[in-house]
């Protein structure tokens, strides 16, 4: 009976050679791969703005609300604000702060925010604002006032 068994094991001796060859394979093809860890942080932006009037008249300040809503979230993204105006004159500002000057870049501390635009003009006023993040995406926002004077 031992010589029965004996002779079983020799038989699958080429059968248990080829299984250690096929799993040693696989796991030299699966370990050889040389992906790293991908770690995302540059994630992109929408700006939702609420609605704001059609009419300014000399003088009047609008307040302009704004939420910068990301698709992910990486914590050490930041977020810059510029603007030009073309048609009109007037001037933005955050918050109480100082009025912006055009095409300069401004950090933005918060992902919602409130800008004020005062209208200097008696005519129809146009610009655009840019918020853009520190991995160089950028969302343009165009604002169209008419005059009420």
């Amino acid at each position: 009976m031992t010589a029965f068994f004996n002779q079983f094991k020799i038989g699958l001796l080429p059968l248990y050679v080829l299984l250690a060859i096929l799993t040693g394979s696989v796991t030299l093809v699966s370990c050889s791969k040389d992906d790293e860890l991908e770690i995302q942080n540059d994630f992109p932006f929408e700006v939702q703005v609420m609605p704001v009037p059609k009419d300014v008249s000399n003088g009047q300040t609008v307040e302009i609300r704004m939420t910068i809503k990301r698709s992910g979230n990486y914590s050490n993204t930041q977020y810059f604000i510029r603007y030009f105006q073309f048609d009109g004159q007037g001037t933005l500002r955050y918050y109480n702060e100082p009025a912006y000057i055009p095409n300069d870049l401004y950090p933005l501390p918060t992902e919602q925010f409130r800008l004020y635009y005062t209208s200097t003009s008696t005519v129809s006023q146009s610009f655009d604002v840019w918020i853009s993040d520190s991995f160089g995406n950028e969302k343009k926002l165009n604002f169209q006032f008419n005059s009420s004077d």
